[in-house]
């Protein structure tokens, strides 16, 4: 087991990251996981911390198994080999991604209400999961937040495939891993305690934070 729990996770990625600390830094986490690990990392580096919010495109009957990811602004990411390998149809494509988006929508919602972006452009921005399995989600969140036009992007995770690695690498990304263990089969095997996130401790941990900030900006 790597790590106790995602707060563990996000401390200790904090760590590799201290580099950055005193930068105009932004930490997206990935819902649901991914906002508790970032939340660590936004702490220590004193940073803004939102969302960036993706669904994936799950394969038939194997609903854990990611064949593609929408993207924050409904954009579509897909496996077209690992679609027909399952045997998705088109049918049941347009479903998904119909489906995916209107999630993708309702969460930001119900995550971030009315409240303005933060502004990306110019800035660093770090990317965060919990871990990475397929590399959908992240490569999602990647390709939303390129669109922003921030000085450079960084993804952060405490544990992901080689490959998963080596791909968003090449792809143009600084990639921040902690273990790269393998086999790697899923993300909760690495750690001792991997429970489900509900959408009300995102809300919290990102109105704590956000109430961080701003005290933090009034008292300055």
């Amino acid at each position: 087991m790597l790590f106790k729990d995602r707060v563990d996770a996000g401390r200790k990625l904090a760590l590799a990251l201290a580099h950055l600390k005193g930068k105009d830094v932004v930490v997206l986490g990935i819902p649901r996981g991914g906002v508790v690990v970032a939340n660590e990392v936004a702490l220590a580096l004193n940073a803004t911390l939102d969302v960036v919010v993706t669904k994936k495109i799950e394969a038939p009957g194997e609903p854990e198994y990611a064949l593609g990811a929408i993207t924050q602004e409904g954009d579509v990411i897909m496996d077209r080999e690992s679609a027909e390998s399952f045997g998705a149809d088109p049918r049941y494509l347009d479903e998904q991604i119909r489906q995916k988006k209107e999630e993708v929508k309702d969460r930001m919602e119900r995550l971030r209400g009315k409240a303005p972006y933060p502004r990306l452009e110019g800035r660093t921005v770090v990317i965060v999961d919990d871990g990475i399995a397929t590399g959908s989600s992240v490569s999602a969140a990647v390709i939303s937040v390129r669109k922003r036009n921030p000085k450079e992007i960084v993804v952060a995770v405490p544990v992901a495939p080689a490959d998963a690695v080596q791909w968003l690498t090449e792809d143009g990304s600084k990639v921040v891993c902690l273990q790269t263990p393998g086999p790697f089969l899923a993300i909760g095997e690495f750690y001792e305690n991997f429970d489900q996130v509900e959408d009300i401790e995102i809300k919290r941990v990102l109105d704590a934070s956000g109430a961080r900030r701003s005290g933090q900006h009034f008292n300055a």
